[in-house]
């Protein structure tokens, strides 16, 4: 298909009039169940690991994804639902559903889904890897030599590490920690009868052990999955289980079955009473293995007996109880994704140069002369890292403020950071340390940067810091300049060749004063709410967006033309909502690429009917934040970190930049969102149902798939500059 673009706005003839009154925008009926729409996005997750158009070890991959999401949303949405329940929270979403409709609809929606991934790992994908050399053995499937061998591995390596714990009058019901597999095993004691026992099968090996070949091996190979070509694995659990005569001497062992349990873990932290907030997110990371129980996984052969031992002692409901034909914890098949077999991956790549930079010594007089655009990964995160080097050893430079929320292990950008004090510049940076599941890591790093002398902030009060901002100080011949670089994702080089994020560089003024506004009131004390030209959360983000929406509104009554493009990760924000609604009721044409989460329902007839809904599920997760109006023929995009959704608006520190150089709009709008707008690869559009519907390519075209096209061009997606 030709290359698809948006035209610029042009008024039409006879412009669309606001004719009929707008309906009640506070009904529940206008509105999708957040919870109900994650669900949906993790299902379009699967759909990829159903698609044989992928290679087969990133459709395995997709099916770990999808599983390692659904632990997530155990963890920390039905959990949460839980604890309204019990508290009796009257309040509902703006969907009207109460925290128990929700439950109930959540179990639901699961069952199914997990069914179908399970199919699909059984009947599809375990055979597909049979014929590419990757085998999965069951006992049965050994022969004599590989049993003897698994049984010397396990005296050696295993069976030291086991704690066997009985449960008996004498003995209370082990904990169970999260997400770990544990085996209920039923032994008989010749003097008192049937006993129950739970074994945790230890974490510190790999899920999956690669087994010997039965004519070549005496031992087991220590080979990292990078160097396997082709292999037989085995569970480690069904090891375990092969194995239980050792642990209970002198006793027959009769059964043993497979459990998981996900526990909450979305604790609350009182900032406000913690004296050392490190410490105390510190001591809350390491409560999550014992948060309260929301889910327990079986395999379907548990016996009732003991289903029912497990589910009464975790004080579950029958709800809470997940069976399935097993394997449980398919979240720890990404360790298959790994086996060296190229042609079953997706090919390799190499971010691209962006032509503009990179190519002189001195990024800083490059960065003098105009503003430049990244679209990470196809263009190169190394830009980012040589500006932080280059101010690190830089005698003009004189300070570095950044801040960090997910950065990864081995950071170069945290590396630069830490060079550039130890050079003597002042480097302040925040570090964000209730970043969910990357607490750990974080603190790791703030420690490293505070031992280097870097000046470490650990958050605002009672909000979580999500804007990626960084600025270098320098003294220059005619006074200081400040370079800012802003990004939708993290400053983590690893994310940037997987996430497509975009990164904006810029020396403009009045944006850099804005900068430096918003980072003392970070490090220090600050009511601003109101800045020059960036739009700032908690303070007037929200208002500064809907008097955007209604300025549309306005202008597309008064001359038509009225335009507007959203791409985000989730639109769950009641008011932006209501809205795009009126906008929408007005004729505005709205288009919204929103990857994840969607409270909003298009193609309601005398209300959303102008409005689509589609999401990109692709080799890339989308990430990017873009907000386009066409603002009679003015147009105004904003870039950021922040989504539509409350926790963004009201409970985070967030940051959109305009982007005002003609030449980025016309790439934004003609090579980033009108690309995606014409995916007919991995879209799908929603339906006022809740339900999505994957797009189809014309009869007779080929499907356009936006990623592998940017991914293609490499450098060369951008309009002409």
């Amino acid at each position: 298909m030709s290359d698809p673009q948006i035209k610029p706005p042009q008024p039409p003839a006879e412009p669309r009039r606001l004719l009929a009154a707008v309906p009640n925008l506070d009904s529940p009926e206008l509105f999708i169940n957040r919870e109900l729409s994650w669900l949906k996005f993790n299902e379009r997750v699967l759909e990829e690991a159903l698609d044989e158009g992928n290679p087969l070890l990133e459709r395995i991959n997709f099916l770990s994804i999808f599983f390692s999401n659904l632990d997530e949303f155990f963890m920390v949405r039905v959990s949460g639902l839980r604890r309204q329940m019990e508290a009796g929270v009257l309040e509902a979403p703006p969907d009207g559903m109460t925290p128990s409709e929700q439950l109930a609809a959540i179990h639901s929606e699961v069952i199914p889904a997990v069914e179908a991934a399970l199919a699909c790992w059984r009947d599809d994908l375990l055979p597909r890897l049979a014929k590419v050399g990757v085998r999965l053995l069951t006992y049965d499937d050994l022969k004599g030599k590989q049993r003897k061998l698994l049984r010397k591995h396990f005296k050696k390596e295993i069976f030291p590490v086991l704690t066997p714990l009985a449960f008996d009058p004498g003995h209370p019901f082990p904990h169970i920690s999260n997400l770990s597999i544990n085996l209920a095993v039923i032994v008989r004691d010749p003097d008192h009868g049937e006993r129950f026992a739970c074994l945790k099968v230890p974490q510190s090996f790999p899920r999956l052990i690669r087994l010997p070949d039965e004519e070549k091996a005496d031992t087991f190979e220590q080979l990292g999955l990078s160097e396997i070509k082709a292999a037989n694995f085995i569970w480690l659990e069904e090891v375990v289980a092969e194995n239980l005569d050792l642990l209970f001497p002198g006793l027959e062992v009769i059964n043993s079955f497979p459990f998981r349990v996900t526990r909450d873990a979305d604790f609350e932290i009182e900032e406000d009473e913690a004296s050392d907030l490190l410490q105390t997110i510190a001591e809350v990371v390491g409560q999550r293995h014992f948060g309260s129980t929301v889910r327990l996984e079986i395999e379907g052969g548990m016996s009732k007996r003991v289903s029912a031992t497990l589910t009464e002692n975790l004080g579950l409901a029958p709800f809470q109880l997940y069976s399935g034909p097993g394997p449980i914890g398919l979240t720890d098949l990404s360790q298959l994704a790994e086996v060296d077999l190229p042609d079953h991956k997706f090919p390799p790549f190499q971010p691209a140069q962006h032509p503009g930079l990179g190519h002189e010594e001195d990024l800083f007089a490059t960065l003098r002369r105009r503003s430049f655009l990244l679209f990470h990964p196809y263009d190169s995160f190394k830009p980012v890292i040589q500006m932080l080097r280059q101010a690190a050893h830089d005698p003009k430079v004189l300070a570095i403020k950044q801040t960090l929320y997910r950065v990864g292990s081995n950071s170069p950008v945290v590396q630069a950071l830490m060079e550039a004090r130890q050079n003597g510049k002042q480097v302040s940076v925040l570090v964000e340390l209730k970043a969910r599941f990357d607490e750990e890591n974080n603190i790791v790093w703030a420690k490293a940067l505070e031992e280097a002398g870097v000046h470490v902030v650990y958050g605002v009060l009672g909000l979580k810091t999500h804007a990626k901002i960084c600025m270098v100080v320098r003294a220059e011949a005619h006074g200081i300049r400040r370079y800012i670089h802003f990004s939708t994702g993290n400053y983590n080089p690893t994310t940037a060749r997987v996430y497509t994020d975009l990164g904006f560089f810029s020396t403009d003024r009045r944006l850099a004063a804005d900068v430096s506004d918003l980072f003392n009131g970070l490090t220090g004390y600050s009511r601003k709410s109101h800045y020059r030209k960036l739009l700032v959360a908690p303070g007037e983000m929200r208002q500064d967006l809907l008097r955007r929406i209604e300025r549309e509104i306005e202008s597309h009554q008064d001359r038509g033309g009225g335009r507007i493009i959203f791409k985000m990760n989730s639109l769950v924000d009641k008011r932006c909502i209501q809205a795009l609604y009126r906008a929408a009721k007005a004729g505005v044409e709205i288009d919204l690429l929103v990857r994840g989460i969607c409270c909003l329902r298009p193609g309601l007839p005398g209300l959303s009917e102008s409005i689509t809904v589609s999401s990109i599920v692709g080799r890339f997760l989308e990430h990017s934040r873009l907000y386009y109006f066409a603002n009679g023929g003015e147009e105004e995009v904003l870039l950021g970190s922040a989504d539509l959704m409350p926790r963004n608006l009201d409970g985070r520190v967030e940051a959109l930049t305009p982007i005002q150089e003609p030449y980025l709009i016309a790439a934004i709008r003609d090579d980033i969102l009108a690309r995606h707008l014409a995916d007919t690869s991995h879209a799908r559009v929603l339906q006022s149902d809740g339900s999505y519907h994957r797009v189809e390519p014309k009869p007779g075209e080929p499907p356009f798939d936006s990623q592998a096209v940017l991914l293609a061009e490499g450098g060369g997606w951008r309009a002409d500059e």
